[in-house]
């Protein structure tokens, strides 16, 4: 009986041990040809999955026998990774060998594998220029924060701060590693159509539902671009028709009494394409303290961005884009703005602005390796400021074209081209004595290599060489080289030299309303010269079969000479070459792990950004030194809830006074719901504001002046609002498994 028994218990273990199988898999890339790290699987019907090793092998132990519903063994696995369309493969277990699962690239994400800032064909992993991109679920998460403007969705990268430069108007200014907005270039669709006059304001007018992706270099980023780009340059690349149309709206309502209307549409066909988008946005001013002056502006604004491609043959493409954008925006006394002004209550300050510009291209494509571009784009940009007893106006016509011509060999790419920038400012004004008028052409040619050395080694060397008809003759030189040690570790070492044309277009003359600023004279200004270095250190790894880790560390080092600064003189204020220059260094690090729908992000920048002239060197005013911010984020096929924290430090005013430092903090959540996403968004709910450390607004009320801007003026903002897919791939089809 004993042995009966024993005999059955074994029987019973061997039944069990042979009906649980082992699942084994190969994952590679369609492009690439290479093995995919962190590529997840997942059994749905057992709730159990994994992810691919170094060599893209994924392992799943103790698999049971497939349910009776599938016939012969069969059961199905859905593999999913990032930037890749989700596979599902029907598996027969056991298992005689592992399988081979190819994934390829999401159509609609090439864009963003392959970066267009560079020019370059290579993907964004093997080209020696360090690049950042913010696209997919992150670029849509930062529209549901905020559906306006692209403030929010820069201010959260690391190294980049937004500095508001007025209280009246909310207007903000980009700074990269610490320097001015001036010195970063902004591009739409690689051409640059923000700059000079037409800077101001620009950050609130460029909404984010009809991005893409957003690629961002730091550091000077001249070859391509032109010197502008001291501090670096970020390219807003729009999304572009595909062979499935694409339509849908988002709504977004804040308790700040902001609604925002944006819609796209898209659709492609053999011979024609075309692109629509459109945006409304209404805000009422909002007084986040109390005090009766507004925290946010009276806004009415509205964009319409028509774009239309026609494809005369599979290798060309020809694209003519159209922006345009009207905003209406009035701060100040709440009874002025409400039209009941009276001499205790006069102040307000209007701006009214007109934005127009074009985007004509084409490309061709004289085999996979040899490509011609010729590009132009018109820009005019028409500003009004009104403020009681001042009046400052001016219209800026721009232009922009470029040739270039392209060729990848086999261990070389080469990109050549020439162009033509024109910038022409008009201000409305009777005294022809105080005109601010100006009239800048540059013209330049460039030439970019890539030379794969070995397999680990890739050198990228430019050179511009730019004549400007005030500013004479600049000389560019630009080297970036890439080491890829292995599949793990990955370095990018790299600097080069820009330059920046004089104009009275800056932080300091916007905050102060242009007022009492003199005319600027080439004949005794100077451009403004600079250096810059960086290099950075990237690993990546799978941990503990499931848990995909990144980390990496950037230094960086940019000088400036010749700063452009704002002097007193008598009673104007006149722009100066300072006697010195300005220093920046510093040390970014952003780490990055994934475990199966959890995300975690953690961000720090320390940037040392020094002001040094004959009499003193000190701190950079309105720069903290230090930043940093952690990311949260659960993504299911239904579900985006995150949880975001930031810190802010101490910074220097103009005064010689320090700021506190401050945390801010926010909650994101969205629900898919078939053709429907609800989110609910509640950014800086711990209500950080400047006013609970000091006043913005000086007495007397008839007559204020206000301090620098160092934190927050809106406080806490609670935003709820739906994006309706009405036809096209559903949002949550795309969803990234990384």
């Amino acid at each position: 009986m004993k042995k009966w028994s024993l005999s059955l218990i074994a029987i019973l273990w061997t039944t069990v041990v042979w009906s649980q199988h082992n699942f084994k898999a190969y994952i590679f890339g369609n492009d690439t040809k290479e093995p995919l790290i962190g590529a997840q699987v997942y059994f749905e019907a057992y709730e159990k999955g994994g992810v691919s090793d170094l060599n893209g092998l994924v392992e799943v132990a103790n698999l049971p026998n497939p349910s009776a519903e599938w016939r012969e063994g069969k059961t199905k696995v859905r593999v999913y990774y990032l930037g890749y369309t989700a596979k599902e493969v029907e598996v027969i277990l056991p298992q005689t060998e592992p399988l081979e699962i190819v994934l390829f690239p999401k159509e609609q994400e090439l864009e963003t594998v392959t970066v267009s800032t560079t020019r370059s064909s290579r993907s964004i992993d093997d080209i020696p220029t360090r690049l950042e991109t913010i696209a997919g679920e992150e670029l849509g998460e930062k529209a549901f924060m905020n559906a306006t403007n692209i403030s929010l969705l820069l201010r959260e990268s690391t190294g980049i701060q937004m500095q508001q430069t007025s209280a009246n108007s909310a207007n903000q200014s980009i700074r990269i590693q610490g320097l001015d907005g001036r010195y970063t270039q902004l591009l739409k669709d690689g051409f640059p159509n923000f700059g000079g006059f037409s800077s101001g304001l620009s950050i609130m007018q460029i909404p984010p539902l009809d991005l893409q992706s957003v690629e961002v270099i730091k550091g000077s980023a001249s070859t391509l671009y032109g010197g502008g780009a001291i501090a670096g340059l970020i390219n807003l690349i729009s999304k572009r028709p595909t062979r499935e149309p694409l339509l849908e709206l988002m709504l977004s309502q804040t308790h700040a009494l902001g609604t925002t209307l944006n819609g796209f549409y898209a659709q492609r066909g053999d011979k024609f394409g075309v692109s629509l988008y459109a945006s409304a946005h209404r805000q009422q001013a909002y007084d986040a303290n109390g005090d009766d002056f507004s925290d946010l502006p009276e806004v009415q604004s509205f964009a319409f961005n028509p774009a239309f491609y026609y494809y005369p043959d599979a290798s060309s493409t020809v694209r003519l884009a159209v922006n345009l954008a009207i905003d209406d925006r009035v701060g100040g006394d709440l009874l002025a703005i409400d039209d009941r002004m009276n001499e205790s209550h006069p102040f307000f300050e209007q701006n009214e602005t007109l934005r127009l510009s074009t985007q004509l291209s084409y490309e061709k494509n004289f085999s996979e390796n040899i490509r011609l571009s010729l590009r132009n784009s018109v820009n005019y940009f028409d500003r009004t400021l009104e403020q009681p007893d001042f009046d400052f106006g001016g219209q800026q016509w721009a232009s922009f074209s470029e040739a270039s011509f392209s060729a990848n060999l086999d261990q070389t790419e080469w990109i050549i081209g020439a162009n033509v920038w024109t910038d022409q400012f008009t201000e409305e004004t009777e005294e022809e004595s105080q005109k601010r008028d100006y009239a800048n052409n540059t013209y330049g040619v460039f030439a970019q290599n890539i030379w794969q050395i070995s397999p680990v080694i890739a050198l990228e060397s430019g050179l511009r060489v730019d004549y400007n008809d005030e500013y004479d003759w600049f000389v560019l030189p630009r080297l970036n080289l890439l080491l890829d040690f292995n599949q793990n570790w990955t370095s990018r070492i790299g600097g080069g030299v820009g330059y920046k044309v004089p104009t009275i277009f800056t932080e300091a003359s916007e905050s102060l309303s242009f007022q009492q600023i003199a005319p600027i004279d080439p004949s005794s200004v100077n451009a403004e010269r600079s250096i810059g270095f960086n290099a950075d250190v990237n690993y990546k790894t799978v941990l503990f079969d499931a848990l995909t880790f990144s980390l990496n560390n950037l230094l960086f080092y940019t000088r400036i000479d010749d700063p452009l600064v704002l002097r007193s003189s008598g009673t104007t204020l006149t722009f100066e070459n300072a006697n010195g220059q300005v220093d920046t260094r510093g040390l970014e690090t952003n780490l990055k792990m994934t475990y199966q729908d959890l995300k975690l992000f953690l961000q720090y920048a320390f940037i040392d950004a020094r002001v040094e002239n004959e009499l003193t060197k000190q701190q950079k005013v309105l720069t903290p030194k230090h930043n940093a911010g952690a990311v949260l984020m659960y993504e299911s096929e239904a579900w985006r809830i995150g949880y975001e924290v930031y810190y802010t430090g101490m910074q220097l005013l103009s005064d010689g006074s320090r700021s506190t430092d401050y945390w801010m903090m926010g909650f994101l959540a969205a629900r898919q719901i078939g053709k429907f996403n609800v989110f609910v968004n509640f950014e800086n709910f711990l209500d950080t504001r400047i006013h609970k450390y000091q006043d913005v607004v000086l007495p007397p009320v008839n007559d204020p002046t206000f301090t620098e801007i160092w934190a927050p003026t809106d406080g806490f903002i609670f935003t709820a609002g739906v994006r309706w897919n009405i036809f096209g791939s559903d949002e949550h089809e795309h969803h990234d498994h990384d």
